[in-house]
């Protein structure tokens, strides 16, 4: 059996009337990558905040690192490393010197050879002199990673790392990421994109403070057992109507000039069939240019499982 390094049972969370986190359980395993995914307000940051021992938990049981972590959460900040939203380290200092502070404040002895190690595989080691806030948003991630590492904690907590990061910096910082899983750090994150869950070894879709499903990202695409037909027609705007108005039709997403068109009632078996029954009911009021059966996607996925659950 893998060591779990978090383990979260029945965590209920509530600011005053609002029940932020609802009977939420999930494990990490160690050497893992675990995902909680979810649009804003679904409640992943306050089980985060709740695994990393800064908020109580109001019911269940929470236990990080083997630790309980509001009641420990001191020791626990020696072996837990976390990257919130917001970048919080200090514009005035230099590279340099914003990994210095952090190491003191972590008490690491000899900090000055782990400090050159994370900056050169971080790629950062050209703008060590360089202040903070001079930085681009893909260069100051990577500082704070830096300033998170500096004391190597076995678990890395990140809270949507990559959000308004642009899309070549995003790359680059998966890239890292994978380099330290390999190196057997385990790693929970919070991320509203779904291409970035397909990174990790288990999800937990989450949405009003609920996780719907919790498992594998290949297992929780094979879970849904409902067809997914992909169409490109013209005008589209009237090709959503029309398909709005259908009772099979369980949800619709627009992906560019595509729309993805679930059907939860249809086996996949009968995906194709129910492909050329749509473009034929279509074809008299819009102009249908390509439809198909498609495998869905993890987002495919959690957007049919929130409308069912709606």
């Amino acid at each position: 059996m893998a060591e779990v390094v978090v383990r979260v049972a029945g965590l209920e969370k509530a600011y005053g009337e609002v029940r932020a986190v609802a009977s939420v359980s999930f494990e990490v395993e160690r050497g893992a990558m675990f995902g909680l995914i979810g649009p804003d307000g679904a409640g992943k940051t306050t089980t985060l905040r709740t695994v990393l021992g800064l908020l109580p938990a109001d019911k269940g049981e929470v236990t990080t690192c083997g630790l309980a972590p509001f009641r420990n959460r001191r020791e626990l900040s020696r072996h837990v490393g976390y990257l919130p939203q917001r970048f919080s380290l200090y514009g005035d200092l230099s590279v340099d010197e914003n990994v210095a502070f952090f190491a003191r404040i972590h008490g690491v002895k000899g900090w000055r050879a782990r400090r050159d190690e994370l900056l050169e595989m971080l790629r950062m080691a050209p703008f060590r002199e360089r202040l903070a806030d001079r930085l681009s948003g893909g260069m100051k991630q990577k500082l704070a990673l830096a300033c998170t590492l500096i004391h190597t904690p076995e678990l890395l907590v990140l809270d949507e790392p990559t959000t308004g990061v642009d899309p070549v910096s995003r790359r680059d910082f998966w890239r890292i990421l994978s380099g330290l899983l390999r190196s057997g750090l385990t790693i929970l994150l919070t991320t509203p994109y779904l291409d970035e869950a397909e990174r990790c070894a288990r999800v937990a879709l989450m949405d009003h403070g609920r996780i719907l499903m919790a498992d594998a990202p290949e297992k929780l695409r094979g879970a849904w057992t409902g067809a997914m037909i992909e169409l490109l027609a013209t005008p589209k705007t009237k090709a959503r109507e029309l398909l709005a108005a259908m009772p099979e039709v369980g949800g619709i997403e627009v992906f560019g000039e595509r729309l993805h068109i679930a059907l939860p009632g249809v086996g996949r078996d009968g995906a194709g069939r129910a492909a050329q029954d749509l473009a034929a009911r279509l074809a008299p009021h819009v102009t249908v240019e390509s439809v198909r059966a498609v495998m869905p996607s993890l987002e495919d996925v959690f957007i049919a499982r929130v409308q069912e659950t709606a």
